[in-house]
């Protein structure tokens, strides 16, 4: 028989305690995205995966607001996070400070997920695009690759949220 944990079994780290435990070498950027709950929902996950900062860009809504904390739960307290008007300005000093920069889109030349190498100990800066239009042209000229993650149904995108899910557990079993 299985019992569900409880919450002191889980052993949840406090916010404190996450500020200022080690995290993983991987930052968020989110290109334009308008939905407050697909913000709220990259915190959570970035939570998750001990995410070192997530950038929030242009249209992008950014804390505290009711409707982010619905799906955040919380962790907009626990991640870093900065807003910026430009997603290319963040590009471009993250490619400064040595961060690799992925683009989370479909493009001509994108390696699947599941093909994607990252080096142990690379700084690795995902960017994720708009709920409609993606990822801006100009950013992804930018990116150093594209990714794309396998589809097989008729649908030819996932929610974006969903896919930071799915892109950030495939780099942490690569960092780990």
């Amino acid at each position: 028989m299985r019992e569900k944990l409880s919450m002191e079994q889980l052993g949840r780290m406090s916010v404190d305690e996450f500020k200022s435990s080690d995290k993983f070498p991987l930052t968020i950027v989110v290109d334009n995205v308008r939905s407050m709950h697909n913000v709220g929902s990259i915190f959570r996950t970035s939570d998750a995966f001990l995410v070192e900062k997530i950038y929030l860009c242009g249209i992008t809504p950014t804390p505290p607001h009711r409707e982010i904390q619905k799906t955040a739960l919380g962790a907009t307290e626990s991640v870093d996070w900065q807003y910026a008007d430009s997603t290319i300005e963040v590009v471009n000093q993250l490619k400064k400070e040595g961060w690799t920069i992925l683009a989370l889109e479909q493009t001509t030349n994108s390696v699947m997920l599941d093909k994607l190498k990252v080096e142990k100990d690379e700084k690795i800066a995902i960017v994720l695009g708009n709920e409609v239009e993606g990822i801006d042209q100009e950013v992804i000229n930018l990116c150093d690759k594209a990714v794309e993650i396998p589809q097989f149904g008729t649908k030819h995108s996932f929610n974006v949220s969903v896919s930071c899910g799915i892109m950030l557990w495939q780099v942490y079993l690569s960092l780990k």
